[in-house]
């Protein structure tokens, strides 16, 4: 069982990214999925949330606009695209996995990012250059 996020680079200010989040050994349909990141030097963050069956996906305010997440069932991949990124947005970027019969309660009535994620994947580093 892995959880896998990929699709950093590097990007100039203004540019974009897609991040992919991928499962193995498991099907992400059950499951609410987080995006995090952490910068150099800071805790970890919050970025985006979609619950299980895809709907109210969840952005943190610095990202509202620029980022927007989706789930490809088919495929069993939950995408971050990003646009209009900028020096701020470097980080390592991870996706983690909450079965969703378990943690919706907290996802919906609390914080998508409060929820006792079961997977996390390796992270991918996002740089963004000026």
């Amino acid at each position: 069982v892995q959880l896998q996020a990929s699709g950093g680079g590097l990007a100039q200010s203004g540019g974009s990214l897609r991040l992919s989040c991928v499962a193995y050994g498991f099907t992400l349909d059950d499951y609410h999925i987080g995006w995090f990141r952490q910068a150099p030097g800071k805790e970890r963050e919050g970025v985006s949330c979609i619950s299980s069956s895809g709907s109210m996906p969840y952005y943190t305010d610095s990202v509202k606009g620029r980022f927007t997440v989706s789930r490809d069932s088919a495929k069993s991949t939950v995408y971050l695209q990003m646009n209009s990124l900028s020096r701020e947005d470097t980080a390592i970027y991870s996706c983690a996995a909450a079965l969703s019969r378990r943690h919706s309660g907290t996802y919906y009535s609390r914080s998508c990012f409060e929820v006792g994620y079961d997977y996390w994947g390796q992270g991918t580093l996002v740089t963004v250059s000026s």
